[in-house]
């Protein structure tokens, strides 16, 4: 396979009211068969990007390893000119960190994107990429589709699937219970736990895709297809960002349902906001992300940039920290890599300890879930999301990974609870509802 090339952008139109419509431009532009992206900043968000596109499935990912971040990222206010979308599943990671892994065969998975639409949410500006060469043809495809008739809203589904358990709830509050067994050993301070439901194959995947975005949006969404692989997801979570020689994360540890009041809502993201168990959780991982951007940062530049921050989204209120770090010359998106994935948030702490425990404890692969997604830029950028709240979609079922941080303090049947709040909005996107007990931790609304 070619490498991919450098995409030249042309601004297509300014979109008036700044709300152009992604959601048909992609279902127009790339609603066939293929292998396709879109990284999708949310229901009409007021800043921030959109990015769809095409391109062809990379076998071989040392060429998105090798790229360099510590130079200086080109001057366009474009995030996006060339390069690779895709993911990294939660396995690879793990064993490159020397983890034992339930599946060793999970692989990278990369697009090579020959043609992409990038959208400025900011001021409504559409700009068609593509290589030089290329770049009038595509510009023509692009503006046709625009002028499309915007798509009728998916239909809600009926909900008539339960799904299928990895674990049941006294299993999982069980787990729990060995999680902090192991805390107060000493063998690790921080469990991310995680559990899978599991559901039939949806017919259209895309169409799944649309209810999720429209329940739950989210700025770091997106979908993904190569093959009969489909990543559908409503991310809050930026994992890495990279540009001008720096890096960041921004851990989500600390969840709370939203509130069937205003006064209800308050009182819970005030809740979080306070909360000692959650605070304790959330700066557990800022800072062993501190710790993990240090080993391929400038000695004295790793920053908090923000500490416990609540994020309120239409499901739930999140705890939110960033940390940020200026790169060392020389750095690669692989040794990026290395240092930071899996993430912290996904597995506890300290991290080489906790994945061995919760290889242990889970017994199964997690997959695509727990892992990243997003773009790697020719030019060194890049912006990757966390794979939480998310369907993955393969050639017989469809699954929902769910989990959340343990520590000493930590109430099992609450730690149920929040995977129940966690996986209810995918699985409903899906036509499915949670098993029973699953379904009778939900908070009463």
């Amino acid at each position: 396979m070619p490498a991919p090339l450098p995409l030249i952008a042309r601004l297509l139109r300014v979109v008036d009211d700044r709300r152009p419509d992604v959601e048909t431009l992609f279902a127009r532009l790339f609603g066939g068969a293929g292998d396709v992206f879109w990284l999708d900043a949310g229901i009409d968000p007021q800043g921030g990007w959109s990015l769809i596109g095409t391109g062809f499935a990379d076998p071989d990912p040392s060429a998105v390893r090798a790229v360099g971040l510590s130079t200086p990222a080109r001057t366009s206010r474009i995030p996006f000119l060339g390069g690779w979308v895709g993911w990294l599943p939660y396995e690879h990671g793990a064993a490159a960190n020397g983890a034992p892994v339930a599946d060793t065969a999970a692989k990278p998975t990369w697009i090579g994107v020959t043609g992409a639409v990038a959208v400025d949410h900011a001021t409504g500006e559409v700009h068609a990429l593509a290589p030089a060469d290329e770049l009038d043809t595509w510009a023509r495809s692009v503006s046709e589709a625009m002028t499309a008739p915007a798509l009728e809203p998916a239909a809600v589904p009926a909900g008539s699937q339960i799904a299928t358990p990895r674990h049941g709830v006294a299993e999982y509050t069980a787990l729990v219970e060995e999680c902090r067994s192991a805390i107060r050993r000493g063998d690790a301070y921080q469990l991310c736990l995680t559990t899978r439901f599991t559901t039939a194959r949806p017919d259209d995947p895309f169409v799944v895709y649309r209810r999720l975005r429209a329940a739950t949006p989210a700025h770091h969404g997106g979908y993904l297809r190569v093959g009969e692989q489909h990543v559908l997801s409503a991310s809050p979570e930026q994992f890495l960002a990279t540009g001008d020689g720096q890096a960041s994360t921004s851990p989500i540890k600390g969840t709370r349902p939203r509130g069937a009041t205003a006064e209800d809502d308050a009182r819970l993201a005030d809740e979080l906001r306070t909360d000692v168990k959650e605070r304790a959780e959330n700066v557990m991982i800022v800072d062993l992300m501190r710790n993990d951007l240090s080993h391929v940062g400038v000695p004295g530049t790793v920053d908090v940039e923000r500490l416990w921050q609540v994020e309120t989204y239409p499901a739930v209120h999140q705890l939110v920290s960033t940390v940020s770090v200026r790169l060392r010359e020389g750095v690669t998106f692989g040794d990026l890599c290395d240092a930071a994935f899996p993430a912290g948030s996904m597995t506890g702490a300290p991290k080489l300890s906790a994945m061995t425990i919760l290889h242990r404890l889970e017994r199964a692969p997690r997959g695509i879930y727990s892992g990243c997604f997003g773009h790697v830029g020719l030019d060194g950028r890049v912006d990757l999301a966390m794979v939480i709240r998310t369907i993955v979609v393969d050639a017989d079922s469809a699954s929902v990974g769910a989990g959340g941080g343990i520590t000493w303090l930590s109430q099992a049947e609450a730690e149920a609870a929040e995977v129940a709040t966690k996986a209810r909005a995918p699985l409903a996107a899906l036509g499915a509802q949670l098993p029973q007990p699953w379904h009778d931790l939900l908070p009463v609304t």
